[in-house]
């Protein structure tokens, strides 16, 4: 609940300033896959149809899942290995939500403009990340979970 109205809140707020910020065209989410601790998987969000897993390493969200590092990215084009789900994204930036010193999920915010994110936008995301970080329950499922969350 805390990430579906968060996702709302941030692509909402972001698109009533002025440019660059009303140029996002994707705010959301991605959480570590309890099925495979390497891997993210796609949570709520705001915007076009979106990719649904990403590894750790791969693209921007995958970079700030394994470093626990903010990326801060001016022109995806340069990134390497940037995953286009939107060919409209010009510019993202990719805050990681981390508990316990592990990553639990990334904040991913993508504008359509280059340049589209600064230090302070950088600094502000990574604070909300912090309160969500201290205020949700992400999950942490061992194998014998989710053997008893299996229907037979």
């Amino acid at each position: 609940s805390n990430l579906s109205n968060a996702s709302a809140l941030l692509n909402h707020g972001l698109l009533s300033l002025p440019p660059p910020s009303s140029a996002v065209n994707w705010c959301g989410f991605y959480v570590v896959d309890p099925k495979n601790a390497k891997q993210l998987i796609l949570g709520p969000f705001q915007g076009h149809v979106a990719c649904q897993t990403i590894a750790f390493g791969k693209g921007v969200c995958g970079a700030a899942a394994a470093s626990l590092k903010t990326q801060l990215v001016e022109d995806v084009e340069k990134f390497p290995g940037h995953i286009a789900c939107d060919s409209a994204s010009k510019s993202e930036i990719v805050v990681p939500i981390v508990q316990d010193g592990k990553i639990k999920a990334i904040i991913d915010i993508d504008c359509a403009e280059l340049n589209g994110f600064d230090e302070d936008d950088q600094h502000g995301l990574e604070r909300v990340a912090d309160l969500i970080a201290k205020s949700s329950d992400f999950w942490s499922f061992s194998a014998i979970d989710l053997e008893r969350l299996s229907i037979s």
